[in-house]
């Protein structure tokens, strides 16, 4: 890799800080915008402050700026001033349920926030590769509408064409999104258009599940982290309807944070990408418990609310098999095991 400088958004949260570990160990100089917008949106519980401590009493490469992404004139001013090699664009307004209460401070984080950092790409640095972490929610909810088959453990698809999981073919048209999936969609679109029509090496990676011992979970935000952290602390766990069988891929951060890398030494432009665990690292909420369980020999304290949350997914895992065609050196390394182990052990030590 000849690149020198990455500018991550989102720094201390999970995505971000594992890229920039990631990158900071392979000796760039890491320019990281995070005000812990996450505290604001879920409470103390949901702060990155932590680890944003953390990453600076590691790495002397890393320069933290304090800025909101919602700033136009300063993110315009930092990207200027850094002239970045990399952008990694990872800060978000991430969850469904609370962008319906903060509709405008969803949408501004989200889709305007993003806006404000393509521009100043194209201002200034419009040969770096531009990577954003998008959501499988610009699907919205129509992989509910394929036929689905009652498991013992889980639902799944009944059509064979989806033994693989969610394609990037499937329509993100004519379905339930969120307001945050309406943010992310919007950001999204956005992206690919600074890639096609500006020529900026662009993608957009349309996460699973991303999750690892990092992850600041809270019942909003982060399914396994708040999972496991319920098991450890012997907290009220609440399943959301379809019977707690909906099913979900995994991918730790450090996989995400891998495919990175390959695609910072081969750009391309305008690309997206369905990103996660795939079939293979696919698990429901009922198969979670059982294996956290199985882990810290703790039972789970559940709660059972037959309502689902609007807009979620029933079946959701990601077919890799156009990641996986475009860059046949990435795979994912870490298995649900492995996972739940990481997490767990993180967990028990705080």
């Amino acid at each position: 890799m000849s690149k020198k400088s990455i500018l991550i958004t989102g720094s201390s949260g999970l995505i971000g800080g594992e890229v920039l570990a990631y990158f900071a160990k392979l000796g760039f100089d890491i320019h990281g915008v995070d005000n812990d917008m996450r505290a604001q949106f879920f409470g103390p519980s949901g702060s990155t402050a932590w680890n944003r401590e953390r990453l600076k009493s590691i790495f002397k490469n890393f320069h933290h700026y304090e800025i909101d992404i919602r700033d136009r004139n300063r993110i315009n001013a930092l990207i200027d001033e850094v002239r970045p090699n990399v952008i990694i664009h990872a800060a978000a307004q991430p969850s469904h349920d609370r962008a319906a209460e903060i509709p405008f401070d969803d949408f501004d984080t989200n889709a305007v926030g993003t806006m404000n950092i393509l521009e100043a790409c194209r201002k200034y640095c419009t040969d770096s590769p531009f990577i954003h972490l998008s959501t499988n929610k610009v699907y919205g909810d129509a992989p509910n509408n394929l036929k689905l088959i009652e498991k013992e453990s889980r639902w799944d698809f009944a059509d064979p064409e989806y033994h693989f999981g969610i394609s990037e073919h499937f329509s993100i048209d004519q379905s339930k999104h969120s307001l945050f999936g309406a943010s992310k969609l919007a950001a999204d679109i956005l992206v690919q258009e600074y890639g096609r029509y500006f020529g900026i090496p662009t993608c957009c990676l349309r996460g699973g599940c991303l999750t690892g011992p990092s992850h600041s979970g809270v019942e909003l935000h982060g399914f396994l982290s708040y999972l496991i952290k319920c098991n450890v602390q012997k907290k009220m766990y609440t399943i959301f309807g379809y019977k707690g069988k909906q099913v979900r891929d995994n991918i730790h951060a450090w996989d995400v944070a891998n495919f990175i890398q390959y695609f910072i030494d081969e750009p391309r432009v305008g690309e997206v990408y369905n990103i996660g665990g795939g079939v293979e690292n696919s698990i429901s909420i009922l198969e979670a418990i059982s294996l956290i369980q199985s882990i810290s020999g703790e039972s789970m304290i559940t709660n059972y609310k037959d309502e689902a949350r609007s807009g979620d997914h029933i079946v959701y895992y990601s077919d890799l098999r156009k990641i996986r065609a475009h860059y046949p050196k990435w795979k994912v390394t870490k298995s649900l095991h492995n996972i739940f182990n990481e997490i767990y052990t993180a967990q028990i030590a705080e």
